[in-house]
């Protein structure tokens, strides 16, 4: 690799079956381009679905997804590939500050602003510190590891979807029978789509099954008459290209008591995400930890300033990453000038809205359900050992914090279910480590 701050981007050769092509790498401009547009469409069902549950302006954050990509890539120098886009460990707690109903704009989205914000604040402070703790002596990968083992971080992503399980079901119910068989179809197609499909198709099971749901739904609707046809005039009335509906953030300490803690999610996604990227390229990117965190702390605030949702490393673009062996970072550059434009496209904006309220409902089972089995799936990826006490323990007491929304108050300042269970679990396996002997089981 190059000593100067940003890679030369060599050029691979073209033509090459099975090339794998590295980070300073680059592919070229057609082909950048197309790539760069994949990762667009990989990201774009999760990005749009995640502010449509908190009531934000899609526009704004499909915007804010762009801009939020290339500052990752100015702190990371180009080295990292990576797309941000909008984070669902925000949902939990935005709703629970808000009081959110699951219809339409968000109403009370001003206070989950700022506290957004602040939770960005605290995720770049620690970014700073582990930048620090990487120039002094490389081993901050390691000292995050030991306060957040897997069965810490399992824990907590699995909290995050379970705290959110009433919602998701009440959601999917709406006022009537037709709309609950609606939320259970859309359920369907987004299970048809995972376990038939293949390929491409597979990979974007989210967006595909949104799609195939609001098909069926306008059949029954517009066509045969049942339950609230789709209205399509606002999408004809939007002009192609205008200013989206920027926000005013409101900083309140009990919103920003509930949400900050998600700032321990975002440490461990990013962190994941860069190991991940670490085994595929076959290089050790654990020095850009700090700058990875800075940067995805960074464009929290700003996305949060204007009235977009915290942003995370996307999952969904690894995957893409992982099929294509195609890592270079200049992709995700043109990827993230991609959704600047859509961001400024109100047409676009209001084709999102149509979308009918039970397919939104029956999303959200879907969703907020992966979340769920995602923190699981972390445990069983990381081999976590429940015979071991200390593990069985941890994982139990957060896992109840969390679906049973135990809230803890001091004065102004108060912790709800997700707050509870991440510092709960944190503090708890610290602990339960101190002078505890290898290992003891419960029989």
């Amino acid at each position: 690799m190059s000593d100067s701050y940003f890679p030369r981007w060599a050029p691979v050769q073209s033509g090459v079956s099975g090339l794998v092509v590295q980070p300073d790498e680059r592919l070229s401009w057609p082909q950048s381009v197309a790539m760069g547009a994949q990762h667009v469409v990989a990201m774009f069902g999760s990005t749009i679905l995640a502010p449509l549950l908190m009531g934000f302006d899609t526009n704004v954050c499909i915007l804010m997804s762009g801009i939020g990509t290339l500052i990752f890539f100015l702190f990371v120098g180009g080295r990292v590939p990576s797309y941000l886009g909008s984070s669902f460990a925000f949902i939990g707690g935005v709703i629970a500050v808000t009081g959110y109903a699951g219809a339409g704009a968000n109403g009370n989205m001003g206070v989950a602003l700022g506290a957004i914000i602040a939770c960005g604040f605290v995720y770049t402070l620690i970014g700073c510190l582990v930048w620090w703790l990487n120039v002094r002596s490389g081993g901050a990968a390691d000292w995050i590891d030991a306060w957040m083992p897997p069965v810490v971080t399992g824990a907590i992503v699995a909290v995050i979807g379970l705290n959110l399980a009433p919602i998701a079901a009440k959601g999917a119910m709406g006022g009537s029978t037709f709309e609950a068989l609606m939320a259970l179809m859309t359920v369907v197609c987004v299970g048809g789509v995972a376990v038939y499909t293949r390929g491409t198709v597979q990979r974007l099971l989210i967006l595909v099954g949104l799609l195939l749901a609001c098909v069926v739904y306008g059949l029954l609707t517009n066509v045969l008459g049942f339950g609230h046809p789709i209205d399509f005039n606002g999408v004809a009335a939007a002009p192609w290209l205008g200013l989206p509906r920027f926000q005013t953030p409101v900083f309140n300490v009990h919103a920003m008591s509930v949400i900050v803690p998600v700032a321990v999610i975002l440490v461990a996604e990013n962190l994941g995400h860069i190991k991940a990227v670490s085994a595929m390229t076959g290089q050790n990117l654990d020095k850009y930890l700090g700058r990875a965190f800075v940067g995805d702390g960074v464009s929290t605030m700003i996305s949060g300033a204007v009235g977009g949702t915290g942003v995370t490393t996307y999952a969904e673009n690894i995957g893409v990453m992982t099929v294509t062996r195609i890592y270079s970072t200049l992709v995700f550059v043109i990827a993230a000038l991609i959704a600047i434009v859509l961001g400024f496209s109100p047409k676009f904006g209001a084709l999102i809205q149509t979308i009918p309220g039970p397919v939104l409902g029956g999303m959200s089972i879907v969703v907020f359900g992966l979340i769920a089995v995602a923190g699981a799936r972390i445990w069983v990826v990381n081999q976590v050992d429940f015979s071991d006490n200390r593990n069985l323990i941890v994982a139990a007491i957060t896992l109840i914090l969390g679906a049973g929304n135990f809230s803890v108050q001091f004065g102004a300042f108060k912790l709800d279910g997700i707050g509870t269970a991440t510092f709960g679990s944190i503090i708890l396996y610290a602990l339960l480590k101190i002078g505890s002997r290898p290992v003891s089981k419960i029989e």
